[in-house]
């Protein structure tokens, strides 16, 4: 019997054991229930996501992360000022124009573009001007703003553009004799990359042409562009960077090959500038490089300006990002909007004709007479009338191209770090590490900023009622931001659309496929996803 006695306790004691894990069990889980209840019924009048312990929102931001500019849109609907508290940071996101100047002048020095933010992209654009403050922020920013202001670049610039404006047409009038489907957004990109490469470094890399070769640094840059936007939302990025997986190791891939091509660039250019610094001493004559890249290069040989081969690298990759990937979307939505909206485009082709019958060249291209002049003759012929103050005459491209950039953005949303808390002018707190966004992509959607008609495409808006183009405060209209910030490029910007756009609505009709879905990619750009149309002659 003794055995079975002490198989008896044994059980006993086991089951005594089991019922007290089962309480310890079930209170702890009481607990987190508790906790969990509590900590969201103090959200039920949060404005924002309402969020989770320890994840906060990061599960409806994943949901929502490939519309969510969309998303946070509608959110600002219901609150001009709202946080989003994920893992590893805290955002608040602004809408209202006030708190918008005060974050982006008012208070100028407590809302950096911050640690955190650089070392997000610090791979990729390294210390380069969208991703540096302080002194190096201002060095740039000042030898920059000396060099965008230069009469050469601009000329240069606006010649460069309209070669490239006339190629594209070229490649477009083709499609349109064979009736070829075409993606837009991607001979739009390689025309930017193409010309941004000719007016920034004085190369010519070749992806606009009518066989579309494939180019390395051109794929390698919209992968990094997409991959490293993925850091925002992934709070584990540091682990796959180390163990090099997943969307860190393409990003790696990405860079490699991006650094290939601008170290290869700055040391050949370096070469050639020393060869015609020793011809131009040789000869007495003076050649001199109008190229963005050749101007810095020139400037690094004083060592006060303390520039390297990686400060150098570090340009050509912002430069490239402000000068392809911004005016890429713009040229892509605005595309995409007059062919919904063909009122606007036909408003658009009789301003053209009005501009052209008004200032109609002197001198006849070759001796065909008018009527029986080729295609490409009557494009370069009108191409030779557009320059930088004639485009200034075509106001209502100019209004189109605005109300693009006003629903479509090229940078949707720009975020910046809290140094010390702080109160903005609404009353919404911020503290100190956490982020402040602005959003032009909502604010462009707003009531209380645009009015009733805010999601409605209306290049009429931008006009007073003398019929006068009228801006908006850049507090309100956001696209180039504001304060000490204002992008330089603005004017270089608006120079290529108009060129380009005044050739393409003047000769090209676009027609959009049916039922082509248009949706946008998450990335540092609003870039759409494809713009696949057809083409016809005008």
């Amino acid at each position: 019997m003794e055995p079975v006695n002490q198989l008896s306790s044994l059980f006993s004691s086991l089951d005594r054991n089991d019922y007290k894990i089962q309480i310890i069990t079930t209170f702890v889980i009481s607990i987190l229930f508790a906790y969990v209840f509590l900590h969201r019924w103090n959200q039920r009048n949060v404005k924002g996501p309402k969020s989770w312990p320890i994840i906060g929102a990061l599960v409806e931001l994943l949901m929502n992360y490939h519309r969510m500019h969309d998303w946070l849109t509608d959110y600002f609907l219901e609150s001009k000022t709202f946080k989003v508290i994920l893992p590893n940071i805290t955002i608040n996101f602004i809408a209202e124009p006030a708190n918008v100047e005060y974050v982006l002048k008012t208070n100028f020095n407590n809302y950096p573009k911050g640690e955190a933010f650089h070392e997000l992209m610090e791979g990729f654009l390294g210390d380069g001007i969208f991703n540096s403050d302080g002194e190096m922020w201002r060095q740039q920013r000042k030898i920059s703003s000396y060099e965008f202001a230069s009469r050469n670049l601009r000329n240069f610039s606006t010649t460069v553009f309209r070669d490239y404006a006339l190629i594209l047409s070229g490649i477009l009038h083709q499609a349109s004799i064979c009736g070829k489907e075409i993606d837009m957004q991607e001979l739009l990109m390689r025309m930017t990359l193409d010309s941004i490469c000719k007016v920034g470094f004085g190369v010519e890399i070749g992806t606009l042409t009518h066989e579309l070769p494939d180019n390395r640094f051109a794929k390698a840059f919209e992968c990094a562009s997409t991959n490293v936007m993925l850091r925002f939302v992934n709070p584990l990025w540091r682990i796959k960077r180390f163990l090099n997986v997943g969307s860190e190791a393409l990003l790696a891939q990405s860079i490699q090959v991006i650094d290939e091509f601008t170290y290869n660039l700055i040391h050949k250019r370096k070469a050639e500038l020393h060869q015609v610094a020793k011809s131009n001493d040789n000869n007495g004559n003076s050649k001199v490089k109008h190229d963005i890249l050749s101007i810095f290069i020139e400037l690094s040989e004083n060592p006060d300006n303390n520039l390297t081969d990686k400060s150098l690298r570090d340009i050509i990759i912002n430069f490239v990002m402000a000068g392809r990937d911004t005016t890429t979307s713009t040229f892509t939505w605005f595309i995409y909007m007059i062919m919904v909206n063909t009122n606007v485009a036909e408003k658009i082709y009789n301003e053209l004709i009005t501009f052209e019958d008004n200032n109609q060249a002197k001198e006849v291209i070759g001796s065909n007479p008018e009527g029986s002049k080729s295609f490409a003759e009557k494009v370069t012929q009108f191409a030779s009338l557009l320059n930088y103050d004639s485009l200034g005459k075509l106001s209502y491209l100019h209004a189109t191209i605005t109300e693009t950039l006003r629903l479509y953005p090229a940078v949707p949303q720009d975020p910046k770090e809290v140094l010390e808390d702080d109160v903005l002018p609404d009353g919404a707190e911020v503290r100190a590490g956490e982020v402040v966004a602005y959003v032009p992509y909502a604010m462009g959607r707003m009531v209380y900023n645009w009015g009733p008609d805010a999601t409605s495409f209306n290049p009429n808006r931008w006009f007073n009622e003398e019929g006068l183009f009228q801006s908006a405060s850049p507090f309100k209209f956001t696209t180039f931001q504001a304060g000490p910030r204002t992008c330089l490029g603005k004017d270089s910007a608006y120079l290529q659309l108009k060129m380009t756009l005044a050739i393409l609505c003047r000769f090209f009709k676009f027609h959009l496929i049916s039922n082509h879905p248009v949706t946008y990619k998450m990335m540092t750009t609003l870039t759409m996803e494809r713009l696949k149309l057809t083409v016809t002659t005008r």
